[in-house]
């Protein structure tokens, strides 16, 4: 209640303050009127009651409209704020502040959404429980010994708001992740890039050659669909470009495209794959050759030729007649004609979390290598990953890295590294990871788990699913009965059966979720 007292009354000042003059004209107004008024018969309680009720709302309006602002995405916003404000006094700048002497100060920051993590890390007794209540060993163990779940298999639950572990069963050694890996790759990138980060495709006109060249930004959202949605277009990039060309007179041109930004194979070990484009600095919806947004799909071979054919179709429609396009280099002197850039960071995040989508995680692998210092390549990749969670102290014994998406067989994943990765993602002094949590699939409703929980913890389990051959994992978040968030990891080798290893996996998470153990 501190706390919020304190968050609001700047808000509330700043709103009595503004409204003095109103209320003083309103005043004015009225009190001739009232005057001439019956006198009121006495009030009853249970009128004052509702009159006191009725301005504590109106009250709270207005303190809401004072304090702003906020959005749809208010959460996220107030931890980042709050994140600002924690490096330096005066709360955090919304956006508006400006830095002229005579601009209003940063709005204060708000408090923390989630308590704060405890310092213990030492694994907590499971066979002793409360009068009532099972231990955890006793539910989990016997729906983990499931013959359906192969040969080997590892688990591990923490309760994230104290970063206690609840539970461990081989969780120190390292299985194929398949793609529960992306959760990995979500936190490096975002630790490595920022949730605000664009990716950014451009066209520029050389102006030695005049040549036009569109240089890929590695944004593997770009779509020349006619509707975009939030999506940067590359039709929008067309029209952009052939109206500054037009503006200068040219109305045909030499045209190339530039994908130096990536380095090394375009093709994933696994080979040519329905799951995974080659991957390039510029492709437009995937490489797809049809019109799905998501799930596996027949690739084109090369996708920046592609990406370039259509865009010349595109410019001339728009009144640009080109050549054909070829490969190329962007120079330094090259001028930016237009530009179009990916949504923020954190919703390609959500988006390749909720879809499991590959050619999402192996771009976010590249741009982190390039955040790093290392070359944005499948190895580049791998190498930066695993540098960012060393940076962010997380427990990498065992783990190694091969790509971003989980394909790659030789990846190795703890259920220790699985869990410490979503228990990082909910730290309140991190809200910049918040999308890792917020793009987990929801069981029964999103993505990957739109099928599943049909009958169980439907709404209540949030997890990343991971399949391969023999391979089946599952990691994420679940709401106990008791109300306590806490984090698992699942994993599952050497299962031959892919539908009951699934079923397995589900019924234990939805154990987690009604069982309220300790």
């Amino acid at each position: 209640m501190v706390r919020i007292v304190n968050a609001v009354r700047p808000g509330l000042a700043r709103a009595a303050e503004a409204a003095k003059p109103r209320v003083a004209r309103l005043a004015k107004a009225v009190r001739p009127g009232l005057a001439h008024l019956p006198r009121p018969q006495a009030v009853r309680t249970w009128q004052y009651t509702a009159g006191a009720v009725t301005a504590g709302l109106a009250l709270t309006a207005g303190v809401v409209t004072a304090a702003g602002p906020w959005d749809a995405n208010g959460q996220r916003t107030a931890e980042r704020d709050r994140a600002v404000a924690l490096e330096r006094p005066g709360g955090a700048d919304h956006g508006h502040s400006g830095t002229a002497a005579q601009a209003p100060r940063p709005a204060p920051s708000a408090p923390p959404v989630l308590a704060g993590l405890g310092g213990t890390t030492g694994t907590v007794s499971t066979k002793k429980a409360p009068p009532g209540q099972k231990a955890l060993t006793d539910v989990l163990g016997p729906l983990l010994d499931a013959p359906g779940l192969g040969a080997d298999r590892a688990a591990a639950v923490i309760d994230v708001t104290t970063g206690k572990q609840l539970y461990s069963t081989g969780a120190g050694r390292a299985l194929t992740p398949a793609s529960t890996t992306k959760i990995a790759t979500a936190v490096a990138a975002l630790s490595a890039l920022g949730p605000d980060h664009r990716l950014t495709t451009r066209a520029a006109l050389e102006p030695d050659t005049g040549e036009l060249v569109l240089v890929g930004g590695g944004d593997p959202t770009l779509t020349d669909h006619p509707k975009a949605d939030s999506w940067a277009s590359l039709r929008t990039l067309a029209a952009d470009t052939a109206a500054a060309l037009g503006k200068r007179g040219i109305h045909k041109i030499k045209l190339s495209y530039d994908t130096t930004l990536y380095s090394g194979p375009a093709l994933h070990p696994i080979g040519v794959n329905d799951n995974l484009a080659p991957v390039s600095a510029l492709t437009t919806d995937e490489g797809r050759t049809d019109d799905s947004a998501g799930g596996p799909a027949t690739r084109v071979t090369d996708p920046a030729a592609d990406a370039a054919g259509t865009f010349a179709t595109l410019l001339r429609d728009a009144g640009v007649t080109t050549t054909p396009p070829g490969p190329s280099k962007a120079t330094s002197r090259a001028e930016t004609l237009a530009t179009v850039s990916s949504p923020p960071l954190s919703a390609l995040v959500e988006r390749m979390l909720t879809n499991s989508d590959n050619d999402i995680a192996e771009a976010l692998a590249r741009q982190t290598a390039l955040a790093s210092g290392e070359p944005a390549s499948f190895d580049g990749g791998a190498k930066a990953i695993a540098t960012q969670l060393r940076k962010l102290g997380l427990p990498m014994a065992g783990a190694s890295f091969h790509d971003g998406s989980g394909l790659n067989r030789d990846d190795r994943l703890t259920a220790n590294l699985l869990t410490a990765l979503l228990v990082k993602a909910g730290d309140p002094a991190r809200p910049g990871l918040r999308p890792v949590l917020t793009g987990l699939p929801v069981a029964g409703f999103t993505g990957t788990l739109t099928s599943r929980y049909t009958d169980g913890a439907a709404g209540v389990v949030r997890a990343k699913t991971g399949t391969l051959t023999g391979v089946n994992t599952l990691a994420g978040t679940v709401v106990d009965n008791d109300g306590h968030l806490l984090a698992f990891a699942f994993l599952a080798f050497g299962t031959t059966d892919p539908q009951e290893a699934q079923t397995a996996l589900d019924r234990t998470a939805s154990a987690l979720a009604g069982c309220g153990c300790r």
